[in-house]
């Protein structure tokens, strides 16, 4: 008879004892409206996750999401108010605002991708430079306050986060999409394949004619790209940008790719299971706003216990086999 991996199927056991809690603690819980706000929630670090996981897959490490989202969020809004004057008050500004946020996407992470494989510098270093960078260069362009959508543009834009189908909305819609996309891709592509030969031997994956700079490349690319329609999806809820948007947003991501099973050290990515991750997360600070047992002051610490504990996991697996 075969034997229940409970590694693989521990987030999954773990998201099924949050929903049942939840429930338990609170019947407002299970509330259309609290369900969707948790998923809305969830969209933007799911989105960024995915492209993470390739990333942490692919043996590499990302700490400027948090920060290349503000610092987008602020060029996308600059963008659109600029245009306002030349092409009106019309969804045709806001999809070239939307071109602004994907296109400077890709650059930021064609940017940390190309220090990384070119220049042949740390993952961890790079990143934490243009962190620091993105942030600073968005509090700037704010002059250290906020940079507010045009009240026209953000009527028009405000159903891109707030309308959908019935109770399920476009970013809850968008992230079920890029996630099915990413697993597929990571599991039925040569891009997919040669990111997990990479993260587990790159040496060997060159020996065996894998281009590992440019697979590195592109994750870093991918990923750029996804916290640029992150940001487009992101942008209408507030409909303004500072230099706290998007604050532990890194933290977040990287917790819910670890949670949900990929290697940290690479070589194995779990799409599905990052989708896993990010639910639970979110779940885990809709139940503490829904009930007095813990402060929900306390969510950042409870994410580092959760992410420490997938680390000790991970090793005994590894250590196990």
């Amino acid at each position: 008879m075969k034997r229940i991996d409970l590694h693989l199927l521990g987030p999954l056991i773990a998201l099924i004892g949050l929903f049942i809690l939840g429930a338990l603690l609170n019947p407002a819980f299970l509330a259309p409206a609290n369900l969707s706000n948790v998923l809305a929630r969830s969209a933007f670090i799911g989105l960024i996750a995915v492209g993470m996981t390739f990333v942490i897959t692919q043996g590499g490490l990302d700490l400027s999401v948090g920060s290349m989202a503000a610092f987008l969020a602020g060029i996308t809004i600059m963008a659109m108010n600029a245009l306002v004057g030349v092409t009106g008050e019309n969804w045709g500004t806001i999809l070239l605002g939307m071109g602004v946020a994907l296109a400077g996407g890709a650059m930021a992470g064609y940017v940390n991708g190309a220090l990384i494989t070119k220049a042949r510098i740390e993952a961890f270093i790079v990143t934490l430079g243009t962190m620091g960078i993105f942030r600073s260069l968005v509090t700037w362009l704010a002059d250290g306050g906020t940079l507010s959508l045009d009240s026209g543009l953000r009527s028009i834009y405000r159903p891109v986060y707030y309308g959908g189908i019935g109770w399920i909305t476009w970013p809850i819609i968008t992230f079920a999409i890029v996630a099915v996309l990413g697993e597929w891709v990571m599991r039925h592509t040569r891009f997919g394949r040669h990111v997990e030969a990479i993260g587990s031997n790159d040496r060997v994956a060159r020996y065996s004619a894998v281009d590992v700079a440019r697979v590195r490349l592109l994750t870093y690319v991918l990923l750029g790209t996804l916290v640029g329609l992150a940001t487009i999806l992101y942008v209408p809820r507030l409909g303004s940008a500072s230099g706290s948007t998007g604050v532990l947003w890194e933290l977040e991501a990287i917790a819910a790719v670890i949670i949900g099973g990929t290697a940290l050290k690479g070589g194995r990515g779990r799409v599905w299971g990052t989708v896993v991750g990010v639910l639970i997360l979110s779940m885990i600070d809709n139940i503490l706003n829904l009930t007095d047992l813990v402060s929900p002051y306390l969510n950042g610490a409870i994410q580092g216990v959760i992410i420490v504990l997938a680390v000790v996991l991970q090793r005994e697996k590894r250590a196990a086999e």
